[in-house]
């Protein structure tokens, strides 16, 4: 069990180095009949190494703004920076930054037709990797998310949590400084969600990899962040940062910790408030 004493400083020098920077993002979705505001005047610095959650209420803007980090959704306003490089460029995302971004969502889209192996092997295929270089980072990879054995598997052969590790594996093969997670543990089962938990937290101090993780689950959110983001209803801005101080990597018995208990007992009465 993670003690209170045990406890890191949210701005320790692990984390001193800016990886991810938002300064004034919105956006905006124009239709023939109206125009919706989905996110306003985000500020955000998220440094390099940390694990950031990001909650809020349905609609609030959490999958449009992931969908913006990922290159996939332009802003409308603002600016996505990535260790100083901006990301969007009007429309136009930069390939070079787009580089450095590893994405997992909620569900696994992997190609049934494809094993485990050439599954997390597709980006680097795609990036012109001989067989061999291919081969060696896919083991290194199974090994990481605790799948070595299951390459020659297939989608269909697995279950739901073995998915998602074939496309965390995935994300991670051309060496992302950023992982984007939104909500890739939603449809698993408590049991499988809890191992999983335990599973991310594990990879990301693996790896080193900077962490933004959106999910509608305060306790997961709390249990997995350095700090968790916490936006408001349509338009979505940021309502408060909340700092956890427990160190990582947790077990499942830092739940218990009375000031465990506090921090989601905050975001929860914050969340209701905005009823």
């Amino acid at each position: 069990m993670t003690s209170v004493s045990e406890r890191e400083p949210a701005t320790d020098d692990r984390v001193a180095t800016a990886k991810l920077e938002l300064r004034g993002v919105g956006k905006r979705f124009r239709t023939r009949r109206a125009d919706t505001q989905a996110l306003v005047g985000v500020d955000l610095t998220i440094r390099d190494g940390e694990f950031v959650s990001v909650i809020g209420r349905s609609g609030c803007g959490k999958t449009t703004l992931l969908r913006m980090l990922a290159g996939l959704v332009s802003p409308s306003e603002g600016e996505i920076l990535v260790e100083g490089r901006s990301l969007w460029h009007g429309s136009t995302v930069d390939s070079s930054v787009m580089s450095e971004l590893g994405v997992v969502f909620q569900e696994a889209n992997l190609f049934p037709w494809y094993s485990v192996a050439d599954n997390i092997a597709l980006p680097l295929k795609l990036r012109g990797d001989g067989r061999a270089q291919r081969r060696e980072r896919v083991a290194e990879l199974a090994e990481l998310v605790g799948l070595a054995g299951f390459e020659k598997a297939y989608p269909r052969e697995l279950s739901g949590g073995m998915r998602q590790r074939v496309a965390i594996a995935r994300a991670l093969a051309i060496g992302p400084k950023l992982l984007l997670m939104d909500e890739p543990f939603g449809a698993l089962d408590a049991l499988t969600r809890e191992r999983m938990n335990l599973e991310v937290q594990r990879i990301a101090l693996a790896t080193g990899a900077t962490v933004v993780f959106v999910t509608h689950d305060i306790t997961e959110a709390v249990f997995l962040a350095d700090r968790v983001v916490h936006l408001t209803p349509r338009p979505g801005r940021v309502q408060q940062v909340m700092p956890v101080g427990f160190a990582r990597p947790r077990d499942i018995d830092v739940q218990t910790e009375p000031e465990f208990g506090a921090l989601i007992r905050e975001l929860r009465h914050a969340l209701h408030q905005e009823d």
